[in-house]
């Protein structure tokens, strides 16, 4: 089951006595938080857990949630710092090129002239655009996610096909 599972979301504290969490979605759009009535989260430790949800409402830009069987601070506590995460059949669909977070992290990413320069580590959200950071034999690589730069993902094949320009790659500075 547990390939089949999408972060949406990560624990980054708790709000009040009640027990509940501070969730910091992974998509600009917390939406799909407000919707869901179970989630599963990836304990600190690894855990898996199924939960459900008793109650969500939005703070400061953040989702608050409150799990059944969870409305203490003390039973909240720790769950911080784990992942919130979706069954992939149950998130929304995505135009043909978008894709979810869950979906990219870890692919080959392959320069059209260079060839393989590393592995996706990491998404930066930033308010331009999103920046996917690889890191690999030509150390860290910061790219924008931009349809100038990514020519194509190949999900199957665990590629992401990019075509840098020069002076992004830290040795051509």
């Amino acid at each position: 089951m547990a390939e089949s599972l999408l972060e949406i979301g990560k624990i980054v504290g708790t709000h009040g006595l009640r027990g509940d969490l501070k969730v910091r979605a992974k998509s600009e759009d917390p939406e799909l938080l407000m919707t869901l009535q179970q989630i599963c989260l990836r304990l600190p430790g690894g855990e898996i857990l199924n939960v459900a949800i008793s109650r969500q409402t939005l703070h400061k830009g953040q989702v608050l949630l409150r799990l059944q069987g969870y409305d203490s601070i003390d039973l909240a506590e720790p769950m911080v710092g784990s992942q919130v995460l979706l069954e992939e059949h149950l998130l929304p669909d995505l135009n043909d090129d978008e894709y979810y977070w869950g979906q990219l992290e870890g692919l080959h990413v392959v320069d059209r002239e260079r060839g393989d320069i590393g592995k996706l580590q990491q998404l930066l959200s930033t308010a331009a655009h999103d920046t996917y950071v690889v890191t690999g034999r030509l150390g860290e690589i910061l790219i924008p996610a931009v349809h100038q730069f990514v020519l194509g993902v190949d999900l199957d094949a665990g590629v992401m096909q990019v075509d840098l320009p020069d002076g992004l790659i830290p040795e051509e500075q």
